[in-house]
Protein backbone atom coordinates (compact mmCIF):
# COMPACT_ATOMS: atom_id res chain seq x y z
CA UNK A 1 0.00 0.00 0.00
CA UNK A 2 1.65 3.36 -0.98
CA UNK A 3 2.32 5.45 1.70
CA UNK A 4 0.90 9.20 2.08
CA UNK A 5 3.97 10.94 0.95
CA UNK A 6 4.30 8.16 -2.03
CA UNK A 7 0.68 9.23 -3.69
CA UNK A 8 0.79 12.80 -2.80
CA UNK A 9 0.75 14.63 -6.05
CA UNK A 10 2.60 17.53 -5.10
CA UNK A 11 6.18 17.61 -3.89
CA UNK A 12 7.74 17.65 -0.89
CA UNK A 13 11.35 17.22 -1.06
CA UNK A 14 12.29 20.55 -2.02
CA UNK A 15 9.81 22.33 0.70
CA UNK A 16 11.94 24.30 3.10
CA UNK A 17 11.19 24.24 6.90
CA UNK A 18 9.89 27.37 8.09
CA UNK A 19 11.53 29.40 10.59
CA UNK A 20 9.75 28.68 13.75
CA UNK A 21 9.35 32.27 15.00
CA UNK A 22 7.67 33.09 11.45
CA UNK A 23 5.57 30.45 12.32
CA UNK A 24 4.10 31.92 15.45
CA UNK A 25 3.67 35.17 13.99
CA UNK A 26 1.58 34.10 11.25
CA UNK A 27 0.33 30.56 11.86
CA UNK A 28 -2.75 30.88 10.20
CA UNK A 29 -0.83 31.95 7.41
CA UNK A 30 1.45 28.36 7.53
CA UNK A 31 -1.32 26.66 7.74
CA UNK A 32 -3.18 27.70 4.65
CA UNK A 33 0.22 27.58 2.61
CA UNK A 34 0.42 23.86 4.01
CA UNK A 35 -2.32 23.24 2.93
CA UNK A 36 -1.76 24.31 -0.30
CA UNK A 37 1.33 22.34 -1.07
CA UNK A 38 0.17 18.92 0.66
CA UNK A 39 -3.82 19.22 -0.18
CA UNK A 40 -5.40 15.84 0.90
CA UNK A 41 -6.57 13.28 -1.31
CA UNK A 42 -10.34 12.91 -0.98
CA UNK A 43 -12.03 9.58 -2.00
CA UNK A 44 -13.20 11.15 -5.21
CA UNK A 45 -9.92 12.06 -6.28
CA UNK A 46 -8.82 8.23 -6.25
CA UNK A 47 -9.37 6.30 -9.63
CA UNK A 48 -10.82 3.24 -9.12
CA UNK A 49 -10.05 1.35 -12.38
CA UNK A 50 -12.63 -0.80 -14.41
CA UNK A 51 -10.93 -4.15 -15.11
CA UNK A 52 -13.29 -4.63 -18.29
CA UNK A 53 -12.16 -1.35 -19.67
CA UNK A 54 -8.21 -1.86 -18.72
CA UNK A 55 -8.31 -4.94 -20.79
CA UNK A 56 -10.28 -3.34 -23.94
CA UNK A 57 -7.33 -0.24 -23.87
CA UNK A 58 -4.40 -2.79 -23.74
CA UNK A 59 -6.13 -4.67 -26.33
CA UNK A 60 -6.68 -1.70 -28.40
CA UNK A 61 -3.14 0.01 -27.88
CA UNK A 62 -1.29 -3.58 -28.20
CA UNK A 63 -2.73 -4.25 -30.93
CA UNK A 64 -1.71 -0.55 -32.96
CA UNK A 65 1.83 -1.41 -31.55
CA UNK A 66 1.95 -4.90 -33.05
CA UNK A 67 0.40 -3.64 -36.65
CA UNK A 68 3.27 -0.76 -35.72
CA UNK A 69 6.51 -3.88 -35.53
CA UNK A 70 4.51 -5.97 -38.49
CA UNK A 71 5.05 -2.95 -40.86
CA UNK A 72 9.10 -2.38 -39.86
CA UNK A 73 9.44 -6.16 -39.53
CA UNK A 74 8.28 -6.81 -42.95
CA UNK A 75 10.49 -4.52 -44.43
CA UNK A 76 13.67 -5.67 -42.35
CA UNK A 77 13.03 -9.64 -42.97
CA UNK A 78 12.24 -8.43 -46.91
CA UNK A 79 15.99 -6.59 -46.79
CA UNK A 80 17.35 -8.72 -50.05
CA UNK A 81 14.46 -8.95 -51.93
CA UNK A 82 13.88 -5.04 -51.76
CA UNK A 83 17.28 -4.70 -52.52
CA UNK A 84 16.93 -6.34 -55.63
CA UNK A 85 12.77 -4.85 -56.56
CA UNK A 86 14.00 -1.16 -56.27
CA UNK A 87 18.12 -0.86 -55.96
CA UNK A 88 18.90 -3.58 -58.87
CA UNK A 89 22.17 -2.13 -60.15
CA UNK A 90 25.56 -2.63 -58.12
CA UNK A 91 26.72 -5.70 -55.54
CA UNK A 92 24.78 -7.28 -53.33
CA UNK A 93 25.92 -5.15 -50.33
CA UNK A 94 25.21 -2.15 -52.21
CA UNK A 95 21.39 -3.15 -52.57
CA UNK A 96 21.08 -4.14 -49.18
CA UNK A 97 23.11 -1.13 -47.50
CA UNK A 98 20.46 0.76 -49.97
CA UNK A 99 17.41 -1.12 -48.59
CA UNK A 100 18.55 -0.28 -44.68
CA UNK A 101 19.12 3.15 -45.49
CA UNK A 102 15.66 3.32 -46.57
CA UNK A 103 14.25 1.31 -43.56
CA UNK A 104 16.51 3.60 -42.09
CA UNK A 105 14.56 6.93 -43.51
CA UNK A 106 11.79 6.20 -41.98
CA UNK A 107 13.35 6.77 -38.75
CA UNK A 108 14.62 10.26 -39.48
CA UNK A 109 10.80 11.82 -39.41
CA UNK A 110 9.92 10.11 -36.34
CA UNK A 111 11.29 12.77 -34.34
CA UNK A 112 9.21 15.30 -36.50
CA UNK A 113 6.08 12.99 -35.76
CA UNK A 114 6.91 12.52 -32.26
CA UNK A 115 6.79 16.54 -32.23
CA UNK A 116 3.56 16.94 -33.80
CA UNK A 117 1.56 14.00 -32.32
CA UNK A 118 2.87 13.84 -29.00
CA UNK A 119 1.57 17.35 -27.47
CA UNK A 120 -1.60 16.79 -29.90
CA UNK A 121 -1.81 14.04 -27.29
CA UNK A 122 -2.14 16.10 -24.21
CA UNK A 123 -4.06 18.99 -25.72
CA UNK A 124 -6.69 17.09 -28.06
CA UNK A 125 -6.82 13.40 -25.78
CA UNK A 126 -4.41 10.70 -26.24
CA UNK A 127 -7.87 8.13 -28.42
CA UNK A 128 -7.94 10.78 -31.29
CA UNK A 129 -4.64 10.89 -32.06
CA UNK A 130 -3.81 6.87 -31.83
CA UNK A 131 -6.72 6.49 -34.39
CA UNK A 132 -4.76 9.29 -36.27
CA UNK A 133 -1.44 7.41 -36.37
CA UNK A 134 -3.15 3.91 -37.04
CA UNK A 135 -4.92 5.50 -40.10
CA UNK A 136 -1.52 6.81 -41.05
CA UNK A 137 0.64 3.91 -40.65
CA UNK A 138 -2.14 1.58 -42.61
CA UNK A 139 -1.98 3.85 -45.45
CA UNK A 140 1.61 3.91 -45.51
CA UNK A 141 2.53 0.36 -45.49
CA UNK A 142 -0.34 -0.30 -47.83
CA UNK A 143 0.68 2.08 -50.23
CA UNK A 144 4.10 0.67 -50.63
CA UNK A 145 2.39 -2.84 -51.44
CA UNK A 146 1.25 -1.19 -54.45
CA UNK A 147 4.65 0.83 -55.97
CA UNK A 148 5.82 -0.56 -59.14
CA UNK A 149 9.05 -2.12 -59.28
CA UNK A 150 12.32 -0.18 -61.12
CA UNK A 151 11.95 -2.67 -63.96
CA UNK A 152 8.74 -1.09 -64.46
CA UNK A 153 9.41 2.58 -63.56
CA UNK A 154 13.19 3.27 -62.62
CA UNK A 155 14.05 6.23 -60.14
CA UNK A 156 10.48 6.67 -59.33
CA UNK A 157 9.90 3.72 -57.84
CA UNK A 158 12.78 4.01 -54.91
CA UNK A 159 11.47 7.70 -54.93
CA UNK A 160 8.04 6.32 -53.98
CA UNK A 161 9.31 3.75 -51.65
CA UNK A 162 10.96 6.46 -49.70
CA UNK A 163 7.56 8.96 -49.52
CA UNK A 164 5.85 6.12 -48.13
CA UNK A 165 8.68 5.49 -45.74
CA UNK A 166 8.40 8.35 -44.08
CA UNK A 167 4.78 8.76 -44.24
CA UNK A 168 5.18 5.29 -41.70
CA UNK A 169 7.89 6.79 -40.28
CA UNK A 170 6.13 10.69 -39.27
CA UNK A 171 2.90 8.34 -38.30
CA UNK A 172 4.99 5.86 -36.08
CA UNK A 173 6.12 8.99 -34.01
CA UNK A 174 2.91 9.15 -32.29
CA UNK A 175 2.36 5.84 -31.76
CA UNK A 176 4.43 4.12 -28.90
CA UNK A 177 4.28 7.20 -26.84
CA UNK A 178 0.87 7.12 -27.37
CA UNK A 179 0.37 3.31 -26.66
CA UNK A 180 2.55 3.35 -23.51
CA UNK A 181 0.90 6.36 -22.08
CA UNK A 182 -2.43 5.06 -22.83
CA UNK A 183 -2.05 1.95 -20.82
CA UNK A 184 0.19 3.76 -17.85
CA UNK A 185 -2.82 5.90 -17.76
CA UNK A 186 -5.27 2.77 -17.48
CA UNK A 187 -3.81 0.24 -15.14
CA UNK A 188 -3.71 0.42 -11.41
CA UNK A 189 -0.76 1.38 -10.02
CA UNK A 190 0.43 -1.84 -8.43
CA UNK A 191 0.01 -3.60 -11.67
CA UNK A 192 1.38 -0.84 -14.52
CA UNK A 193 4.25 -3.35 -14.97
CA UNK A 194 2.08 -6.46 -15.97
CA UNK A 195 -0.42 -5.05 -18.35
CA UNK A 196 2.39 -2.26 -19.92
CA UNK A 197 4.28 -5.80 -21.13
CA UNK A 198 1.07 -6.32 -23.45
CA UNK A 199 2.38 -3.49 -25.65
CA UNK A 200 5.71 -5.46 -25.71
CA UNK A 201 3.87 -8.72 -26.64
CA UNK A 202 2.08 -6.51 -28.96
CA UNK A 203 5.70 -5.66 -30.35
CA UNK A 204 6.97 -9.80 -30.39
CA UNK A 205 3.61 -10.99 -31.70
CA UNK A 206 3.91 -7.85 -34.86
CA UNK A 207 7.70 -9.12 -35.67
CA UNK A 208 6.70 -13.10 -35.29
CA UNK A 209 3.67 -12.60 -37.86
CA UNK A 210 6.00 -10.79 -40.09
CA UNK A 211 9.00 -13.29 -39.91
CA UNK A 212 5.77 -16.35 -40.51
CA UNK A 213 4.36 -14.54 -43.16
CA UNK A 214 7.35 -13.62 -45.33
CA UNK A 215 9.04 -17.01 -44.73
CA UNK A 216 5.50 -18.85 -45.75
CA UNK A 217 5.47 -17.22 -48.92
CA UNK A 218 9.38 -17.55 -49.32
CA UNK A 219 8.74 -20.91 -49.20
CA UNK A 220 5.42 -21.09 -51.25
CA UNK A 221 6.82 -19.19 -54.12
CA UNK A 222 10.68 -19.16 -54.12
CA UNK A 223 13.14 -16.14 -54.62
CA UNK A 224 12.03 -15.55 -58.11
CA UNK A 225 8.53 -15.83 -57.61
CA UNK A 226 8.79 -13.73 -53.84
CA UNK A 227 10.49 -10.78 -56.41
CA UNK A 228 7.93 -11.17 -58.93
CA UNK A 229 5.27 -10.55 -56.96
CA UNK A 230 5.28 -12.23 -53.69
CA UNK A 231 6.90 -9.58 -51.24
CA UNK A 232 3.74 -7.29 -51.64
CA UNK A 233 1.68 -9.33 -49.93
CA UNK A 234 2.69 -8.64 -46.67
CA UNK A 235 2.63 -5.01 -47.06
CA UNK A 236 -1.09 -5.03 -48.04
CA UNK A 237 -1.93 -7.27 -45.52
CA UNK A 238 -1.57 -4.09 -43.33
CA UNK A 239 -4.82 -3.05 -44.80
CA UNK A 240 -7.05 -4.99 -42.47
CA UNK A 241 -5.06 -4.98 -39.61
CA UNK A 242 -5.08 -1.20 -39.73
CA UNK A 243 -9.29 -1.45 -39.80
CA UNK A 244 -9.56 -3.41 -36.95
CA UNK A 245 -7.17 -1.27 -35.22
CA UNK A 246 -8.77 1.60 -35.94
CA UNK A 247 -12.01 0.33 -34.85
CA UNK A 248 -10.56 -1.02 -31.61
CA UNK A 249 -9.53 2.29 -30.31
CA UNK A 250 -12.62 4.71 -31.52
CA UNK A 251 -14.92 2.49 -28.84
CA UNK A 252 -12.66 3.04 -26.26
CA UNK A 253 -13.17 6.39 -23.75
CA UNK A 254 -10.02 8.46 -23.33
CA UNK A 255 -7.59 7.52 -20.02
CA UNK A 256 -9.15 8.53 -16.25
CA UNK A 257 -5.64 10.27 -15.83
CA UNK A 258 -6.43 12.48 -18.83
CA UNK A 259 -10.16 13.22 -18.00
CA UNK A 260 -9.35 14.09 -14.97
CA UNK A 261 -6.65 16.69 -15.81
CA UNK A 262 -9.42 18.15 -18.34
CA UNK A 263 -11.90 18.51 -15.89
CA UNK A 264 -9.60 19.88 -13.21
CA UNK A 265 -9.58 23.76 -13.67
CA UNK A 266 -6.10 23.96 -10.95
CA UNK A 267 -2.79 23.50 -12.56
CA UNK A 268 -0.57 20.56 -11.68
CA UNK A 269 1.40 20.84 -8.87
CA UNK A 270 4.46 19.87 -10.49
CA UNK A 271 4.52 23.04 -12.58
CA UNK A 272 7.85 25.33 -11.17
CA UNK A 273 7.67 28.56 -10.28
CA UNK A 274 9.51 29.45 -13.37
CA UNK A 275 7.46 28.26 -15.41
CA UNK A 276 4.85 29.88 -13.84
CA UNK A 277 6.69 32.88 -15.05
CA UNK A 278 7.50 31.73 -18.47
CA UNK A 279 4.00 30.71 -19.17
CA UNK A 280 2.64 34.54 -18.28
CA UNK A 281 5.62 35.93 -20.00
CA UNK A 282 4.77 34.18 -23.74
CA UNK A 283 0.93 33.95 -22.80
CA UNK A 284 -1.62 32.16 -25.32
CA UNK A 285 1.78 31.26 -27.30
CA UNK A 286 2.77 28.88 -24.70
CA UNK A 287 -0.61 27.01 -24.93
CA UNK A 288 0.16 25.89 -28.87
CA UNK A 289 2.23 23.41 -30.06
CA UNK A 290 5.93 25.22 -30.04
CA UNK A 291 4.56 26.28 -26.69
CA UNK A 292 4.39 23.16 -25.50
CA UNK A 293 7.06 21.47 -26.92
CA UNK A 294 9.28 24.47 -25.12
CA UNK A 295 8.03 23.94 -22.08
CA UNK A 296 8.98 20.12 -22.07
CA UNK A 297 12.68 21.26 -23.17
CA UNK A 298 13.03 23.87 -20.48
CA UNK A 299 11.34 22.54 -17.55
CA UNK A 300 11.75 18.25 -18.25
CA UNK A 301 14.97 18.13 -19.97
CA UNK A 302 16.36 15.97 -17.42
CA UNK A 303 13.95 13.04 -17.45
CA UNK A 304 13.83 13.61 -21.32
CA UNK A 305 18.08 12.86 -21.22
CA UNK A 306 17.46 10.48 -18.87
CA UNK A 307 14.59 8.85 -21.48
CA UNK A 308 16.85 9.05 -24.44
CA UNK A 309 19.70 7.32 -22.90
CA UNK A 310 17.63 4.11 -21.87
CA UNK A 311 15.64 4.21 -25.12
CA UNK A 312 18.51 4.18 -27.17
CA UNK A 313 19.94 1.20 -25.14
CA UNK A 314 16.56 -0.78 -25.50
CA UNK A 315 16.63 0.27 -29.46
CA UNK A 316 20.17 -1.09 -30.49
CA UNK A 317 19.78 -4.15 -28.37
CA UNK A 318 15.69 -4.77 -29.96
CA UNK A 319 16.10 -4.02 -33.37
CA UNK A 320 19.75 -6.28 -33.36
CA UNK A 321 18.29 -9.14 -32.38
CA UNK A 322 14.61 -8.60 -34.00
CA UNK A 323 15.52 -7.12 -36.94
CA UNK A 324 18.73 -7.16 -38.47
CA UNK A 325 19.61 -10.78 -36.97
CA UNK A 326 17.90 -12.66 -39.81
CA UNK A 327 20.20 -10.54 -42.52
CA UNK A 328 23.37 -11.18 -40.40
CA UNK A 329 22.32 -15.30 -40.55
CA UNK A 330 21.77 -15.16 -44.34
CA UNK A 331 24.62 -12.53 -45.63
CA UNK A 332 27.29 -13.00 -43.31
CA UNK A 333 27.18 -16.79 -42.30
CA UNK A 334 25.37 -18.11 -45.46
CA UNK A 335 22.62 -19.17 -43.38
CA UNK A 336 19.31 -19.95 -44.88
CA UNK A 337 16.86 -16.71 -45.59
CA UNK A 338 13.63 -19.32 -44.13
CA UNK A 339 16.07 -21.42 -41.42
CA UNK A 340 17.37 -18.28 -40.26
CA UNK A 341 13.49 -16.68 -39.73
CA UNK A 342 12.16 -20.06 -37.97
CA UNK A 343 15.16 -19.99 -35.28
CA UNK A 344 14.18 -16.33 -34.77
CA UNK A 345 10.28 -17.09 -34.29
CA UNK A 346 10.47 -19.75 -32.21
CA UNK A 347 12.90 -17.21 -29.83
CA UNK A 348 10.09 -15.07 -30.05
CA UNK A 349 7.13 -17.17 -29.18
CA UNK A 350 9.09 -18.18 -26.16
CA UNK A 351 9.42 -14.87 -25.50
CA UNK A 352 5.70 -14.04 -26.09
CA UNK A 353 5.21 -16.65 -23.65
CA UNK A 354 7.06 -15.31 -20.71
CA UNK A 355 7.08 -11.38 -21.01
CA UNK A 356 4.11 -10.89 -19.21
CA UNK A 357 5.83 -12.45 -16.29
CA UNK A 358 8.80 -10.26 -16.55
CA UNK A 359 6.02 -7.49 -16.43
CA UNK A 360 4.77 -8.60 -13.09
CA UNK A 361 8.13 -9.09 -11.32
CA UNK A 362 8.77 -5.19 -12.28
CA UNK A 363 5.22 -4.60 -10.24
CA UNK A 364 6.54 -6.74 -7.46
CA UNK A 365 10.90 -5.89 -7.31
CA UNK A 366 10.62 -2.62 -9.12
CA UNK A 367 11.69 -1.11 -12.59
CA UNK A 368 15.39 -0.47 -12.26
CA UNK A 369 15.89 -4.35 -11.23
CA UNK A 370 14.65 -6.23 -14.22
CA UNK A 371 15.90 -2.99 -16.42
CA UNK A 372 19.67 -3.38 -14.99
CA UNK A 373 19.27 -7.50 -15.42
CA UNK A 374 18.76 -6.94 -19.23
CA UNK A 375 21.04 -4.45 -19.77
CA UNK A 376 23.91 -6.16 -17.60
CA UNK A 377 22.60 -9.65 -19.62
CA UNK A 378 23.47 -7.94 -22.69
CA UNK A 379 26.60 -6.63 -21.44
CA UNK A 380 28.01 -9.74 -20.38
CA UNK A 381 26.66 -12.08 -23.16
CA UNK A 382 25.98 -10.79 -26.57
CA UNK A 383 30.18 -12.12 -27.32
CA UNK A 384 29.47 -15.61 -25.92
CA UNK A 385 26.07 -15.34 -28.22
CA UNK A 386 27.85 -14.63 -31.03
CA UNK A 387 30.20 -16.67 -30.99
CA UNK A 388 27.80 -19.63 -30.53
CA UNK A 389 25.76 -18.40 -33.75
CA UNK A 390 29.02 -18.09 -35.72
CA UNK A 391 29.21 -22.13 -34.57
CA UNK A 392 26.66 -22.53 -37.41
CA UNK A 393 23.87 -25.53 -36.47
CA UNK A 394 20.72 -25.45 -34.65
CA UNK A 395 21.78 -25.64 -31.40
CA UNK A 396 24.35 -23.36 -31.03
CA UNK A 397 22.18 -20.71 -33.12
CA UNK A 398 19.18 -21.22 -31.16
CA UNK A 399 21.27 -21.35 -28.46
CA UNK A 400 23.08 -17.93 -29.20
CA UNK A 401 19.74 -16.55 -29.95
CA UNK A 402 18.30 -17.64 -26.91
CA UNK A 403 20.71 -15.96 -24.85
CA UNK A 404 20.17 -12.80 -26.18
CA UNK A 405 16.50 -12.85 -25.99
CA UNK A 406 16.33 -13.63 -22.29
CA UNK A 407 18.18 -10.59 -22.25
CA UNK A 408 15.57 -8.36 -24.43
CA UNK A 409 12.54 -9.87 -22.42
CA UNK A 410 13.89 -8.30 -18.84
CA UNK A 411 13.70 -4.51 -21.07
CA UNK A 412 10.98 -5.71 -23.09
CA UNK A 413 8.21 -6.30 -19.91
CA UNK A 414 9.12 -3.29 -18.37
CA UNK A 415 10.56 -0.35 -20.15
CA UNK A 416 6.93 0.40 -21.46
CA UNK A 417 5.84 0.92 -17.91
CA UNK A 418 8.93 2.45 -16.69
CA UNK A 419 8.85 5.34 -19.46
CA UNK A 420 5.55 6.99 -18.81
CA UNK A 421 6.09 7.34 -15.37
CA UNK A 422 9.32 9.71 -15.82
CA UNK A 423 7.40 12.33 -16.79
CA UNK A 424 4.08 14.12 -15.21
CA UNK A 425 0.24 13.78 -16.72
CA UNK A 426 -0.06 16.88 -18.71
CA UNK A 427 3.20 16.44 -20.87
CA UNK A 428 3.47 13.03 -20.86
CA UNK A 429 2.64 12.24 -24.22
CA UNK A 430 4.48 14.79 -25.81
CA UNK A 431 7.76 14.10 -23.54
CA UNK A 432 7.57 10.66 -24.29
CA UNK A 433 6.97 10.69 -27.96
CA UNK A 434 9.81 13.47 -28.78
CA UNK A 435 12.18 11.36 -26.15
CA UNK A 436 11.28 7.92 -27.63
CA UNK A 437 11.44 8.69 -31.06
CA UNK A 438 14.74 10.94 -30.70
CA UNK A 439 16.58 8.12 -29.36
CA UNK A 440 14.88 5.88 -32.07
CA UNK A 441 15.90 7.46 -34.76
CA UNK A 442 19.65 8.05 -33.85
CA UNK A 443 20.55 4.27 -32.48
CA UNK A 444 17.42 2.42 -33.41
CA UNK A 445 16.73 2.56 -36.85
CA UNK A 446 20.18 3.01 -38.04
CA UNK A 447 21.38 -0.58 -36.21
CA UNK A 448 21.49 -2.85 -39.22
CA UNK A 449 22.31 -0.05 -41.19
CA UNK A 450 25.52 0.97 -38.68
CA UNK A 451 26.46 -3.17 -38.20
CA UNK A 452 25.88 -4.15 -42.03
CA UNK A 453 28.68 -1.05 -42.93
CA UNK A 454 30.77 -1.75 -39.93
CA UNK A 455 31.22 -5.31 -40.82
CA UNK A 456 31.83 -4.41 -44.64
CA UNK A 457 34.68 -2.23 -43.37
CA UNK A 458 35.88 -4.51 -40.90
CA UNK A 459 35.66 -7.85 -41.94
CA UNK A 460 34.63 -8.66 -38.37
CA UNK A 461 31.37 -11.20 -37.98
CA UNK A 462 31.98 -10.14 -33.96
CA UNK A 463 30.66 -6.18 -34.63
CA UNK A 464 27.08 -6.68 -33.65
CA UNK A 465 28.02 -8.28 -30.28
CA UNK A 466 30.49 -5.00 -29.46
CA UNK A 467 27.81 -2.66 -30.83
CA UNK A 468 25.51 -4.64 -28.55
CA UNK A 469 27.50 -4.16 -25.64
CA UNK A 470 28.35 -0.75 -25.79
CA UNK A 471 24.66 0.30 -26.40
CA UNK A 472 23.80 -2.27 -23.28
CA UNK A 473 26.95 -0.06 -20.98
CA UNK A 474 25.40 3.07 -21.89
CA UNK A 475 21.64 1.45 -20.84
CA UNK A 476 23.59 0.35 -17.17
CA UNK A 477 24.50 3.77 -16.45
CA UNK A 478 20.66 5.00 -17.32
CA UNK A 479 19.18 3.02 -15.17
CA UNK A 480 21.65 3.67 -12.75
CA UNK A 481 20.61 7.16 -12.54
CA UNK A 482 16.75 7.06 -13.08
CA UNK A 483 14.08 6.88 -9.72
CA UNK A 484 12.19 3.78 -9.12
CA UNK A 485 8.69 4.35 -9.90
CA UNK A 486 7.06 0.56 -9.75
CA UNK A 487 3.68 0.57 -7.43
CA UNK A 488 3.63 4.33 -7.09
CA UNK A 489 0.92 6.78 -8.98
CA UNK A 490 1.66 8.44 -11.85
CA UNK A 491 3.71 11.94 -11.12
CA UNK A 492 0.74 14.55 -11.49
CA UNK A 493 -2.21 12.37 -10.88
CA UNK A 494 -3.81 10.94 -8.15
CA UNK A 495 -3.80 6.63 -6.73
CA UNK A 496 -5.24 4.82 -9.33
CA UNK A 497 -6.06 1.34 -7.39
CA UNK A 498 -8.41 -1.59 -8.29
CA UNK A 499 -10.96 -1.94 -5.98
CA UNK A 500 -12.87 0.63 -3.73
CA UNK A 501 -11.79 -0.79 -0.37
CA UNK A 502 -8.20 0.23 -1.25
CA UNK A 503 -9.61 3.78 -2.70
CA UNK A 504 -11.14 4.42 0.73
CA UNK A 505 -7.79 2.90 3.16
CA UNK A 506 -5.57 5.30 0.84
CA UNK A 507 -8.09 8.54 1.93
CA UNK A 508 -7.99 7.16 5.15
CA UNK A 509 -4.26 7.18 5.29
CA UNK A 510 -3.44 10.42 4.75
CA UNK A 511 -1.79 12.10 7.47
CA UNK A 512 -3.91 15.13 8.92
CA UNK A 513 -2.82 18.80 7.81
CA UNK A 514 -0.21 19.58 11.28
CA UNK A 515 -0.53 21.97 13.37
CA UNK A 516 2.24 24.41 14.19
Amino acid sequence: MPSGKEVTTSSSENAQVPDPSAVQRHPNLFRANRRRQHPRLRRSDITVTDEAAVRRAVKAAALGNAMEWFDFGIYAYLAGTLGRVFFPSGSDTTQLLSSFATFAVAFLVRPLGGMVFGPMGDRIGRKKVLALTMILMATGTSAIGLIPGYAAIGFWSPLLLIVFRLLQGFSTGGEYGGAATFIAEYAPDKRRGYFGSFLELGTLAGYAAAALLVTGLTVWLGDDGMDAWGWRVPFLAAAPLGLIGIYLRMRLDDTPAYLKLEDSTVRPAEATDAEETGAEETGAEETGARGELARIFRSHWRPLVLCVALVGAYNVTDYMLLSYMPTYLSDELDYSVTHGLLILVGTMVLLILIINQAGRLSDRFGRKPLLMAGMLGFLALSAPAFVLVRQGGLLAVSGGMLMLGLSLVCLLGTMSAALPAMFPTDVRYGSLAVGYNLSASLFGGTTPLVITALIDATGSDMVPAYYTMAAALAGVVAVSLMKETARRPLEGSPPSVQTEEEAAAIARAQAPTPKF
